[in-house]
C-alpha cells in the first residue's frame, strides 16, 4: 500500500511537471529567444561585455542555492557595480531552493513584465536541469570566451562552476583512532561496525542524497560493487530478489544501516567531530568541516597506514555539480554573462575558496591540505545528470520502500 501511494505522488509530480511544460511551449507571448545574444556573448571580450551591459536596462537579479551567491554578488558589484550603474539597491543576489528557482523562472519566464526578473541561476540537481532544457527554453547555456579552452568538455554544456563532494568521514578519537575503512561493504557490515552508527541524511529529504544512491545502480558502479565484494569477502554476491544488481543491493544495506535522525549535513558534521561520537562515521558535505575550531574527523579518502595512501574501493563518497545558467526572460543578459565570467575566476571563486569545492577553472589552486579535482574524479561517484533523469522514479520508489521497511 505504502509503494502503491508513493507511486501515485510520483506519477502526480510528474503530471504536474509535464503540464506545466506543455503551458511554456505552447506560450505565444513568451520572451524573445536568447540565443543569437549569447552566441556573440560567447566570442566577447570583458570589455565588450562591460559596454554591453552598460546598455541594458531593469534590475540584475541572481537565484543561487548557495547562499554564497549573495557574497559573490557583492564583489562583483565591487568590481564592476560603478561602470555599469548598478549598485546593491538594483542588483540582487538571493538563496532558493532548486524547486524555488524553478517555480520564480516559470513565472517570470511568462510574464510580460521582466524588469526585475532573474538573469542568471546556480542550481544543482542536474536530472532537473535535463528535463528543463529538454522540454523549455527557460534555461540557457553560455560559455565564457576565456574558459572554452580551460574547463573540460564535459563541464561546458550545461556550465559546471564547480564540484562539490560528499565523503566517508569518522571521528578519529577514541575507538575511532584505527579505523581504517578500505571497503564500501564494511560500513554495512555488522561485524566492522561493531555498533558505530553512520549518520547520513534522509535521501527522501536530500535530492543529491537520493542521486547519489541512484548513481550507485547504473552497471558501471554496480560491477564495481561486485568486485568489491568479492575483494572483501573472496566469494561473488547473493543478491536479494528485490536487487537487480550489486548497486541496489549495497543501497539496500546501506539505508537500512544509515541513520537519518539527523537532517542537516552541518549538524551531522558538528555531532560527529564530539568526543561523545568517537569511532561513528557519517557521509556528508566536507565543506561542512570549515567551520570546526577542532577537528577531530577523519576523511576516508585520504587516511594514511604507515605512510600509504588507503584506498577506499569502489569508491569514497559522492561529487556533484553547480552549474551556472542564463535566465531566458531576464532583462540584462550580458550583465548575467559577465557575473558568469567573473564566478569563473579567481575572484569570483572566493566565497567557494575552501575544502570540499573545486572549481572547473583549472587555474584556481585548491586548498591547503585538500586534494585536486582530478584526485576526486577518480575517487568518486560523479554525478550523471541523464542517468539519474532515467532512473529517478523507479529508485527512489526502491530506496522509499527499504526505508518504510526499516
Amino acid at each position: 500500500m505504502k509503494k502503491i501511494k508513493l507511486l501515485s505522488v510520483i506519477i502526480a509530480i510528474v503530471l504536474v511537471i509535464s503540464s506545466l511544460f506543455v503551458v511554456l511551449a505552447a506560450c505565444d507571448n513568451g520572451p524573445a529567444d536568447i540565443s543569437e545574444i549569447i552566441e556573440d556573448g560567447q566570442k566577447m571580450t570583458t570589455a565588450e561585455l562591460i559596454a554591453k551591459a552598460k546598455e541594458e536596462k531593469g534590475e540584475f537579479n541572481a537565484y543561487g542555492n548557495t547562499s554564497r551567491i549573495a557574497a559573490a554578488m557583492t564583489g562583483f558589484l565591487a568590481k564592476y557595480g560603478e561602470e555599469l550603474g548598478l549598485d546593491s539597491s538594483t542588483a540582487h543576489a538571493s538563496k532558493q531552493s532548486d524547486s524555488q528557482i524553478y517555480t520564480l523562472l516559470t513565472n517570470e519566464y511568462i510574464s510580460s513584465n521582466n524588469s526585475k526578473a532573474a538573469s542568471m541561476v546556480m542550481i544543482q540537481d542536474g536530472a532537473q536541469l535535463v528535463l528543463y532544457r529538454e522540454q523549455s527554453k527557460i534555461l540557457q547555456n553560455y560559455v565564457p570566451s576565456t574558459m572554452k579552452d580551460k574547463v573540460d568538455e564535459n563541464d561546458l554544456v550545461p556550465l559546471v562552476h564547480q564540484y562539490i563532494n560528499k565523503l566517508f568521514m569518522w571521528n578519529k578519537t577514541g575507538k575511532g583512532a584505527d579505523l581504517v575503512v578500505n571497503n564500501v561493504w564494511q560500513v554495512v557490515d555488522d561485524d566492522f561496525m561493531q555498533g558505530r552508527t553512520i549518520y547520513f541524511k534522509s535521501p527522501v529529504n536530500e535530492q543529491v542524497n537520493m542521486n547519489f544512491l541512484i548513481m550507485l545502480t547504473k552497471d558501471e558502479w554496480a560491477n564495481k560493487l561486485a568486485a568489491a565484494y568479492k575483494a572483501l569477502y573472496n566469494k561473488d554476491i547473493v543478491l536479494d530478489s528485490d536487487c537487480p544488481n550489486a548497486g541496489y543491493q549495497w543501497v539496500k544495506a546501506f539505508v537500512k544501516k544509515a541513520s537519518f535522525a539527523i537532517n542537516s549535513d552541518t549538524t551531522i558534521c558538528e555531532d560527529l567531530n564530539k568526543s561523545d561520537n568517537a569511532g561513528n562515521l557519517g557521509l556528508f558535505v566536507l565543506s561542512k568541516t570549515r567551520d570546526l575550531t577542532t577537528n577531530n574527523l577523519q576523511v576516508a579518502a585520504w587516511k594514511e597506514v604507515e605512510n600509504q595512501l588507503v584506498s577506499v574501493n569502489p569508491f569514497a563518497g559522492f561529487m556533484y555539480p553547480m552549474y551556472c545558467q542564463l535566465a531566458s526572460n531576464g532583462p540584462r543578459p550580458y550583465t548575467a554573462m559577465l557575473f558568469i565570467n567573473y564566478l569563473m575566476e579567481e575572484d569570483g571563486f572566493e566565497p567557494w575558496a575552501e575544502w570540499g569545492a573545486y572549481s572547473t577553472n583549472p587555474d584556481i589552486a585548491i586548498q591547503q591540505g585538500d586534494r585536486e579535482l582530478s584526485f576526486w574524479r577518480n575517487t568518486l561517484v560523479i554525478e550523471d545528470a541523464s542517468y539519474i533523469s532515467n532512473k529517478k522514479a523507479s529508485v527512489s520508489d526502491f530506496v522509499s520502500g527499504v526505508i518504510a521497511s526499516k
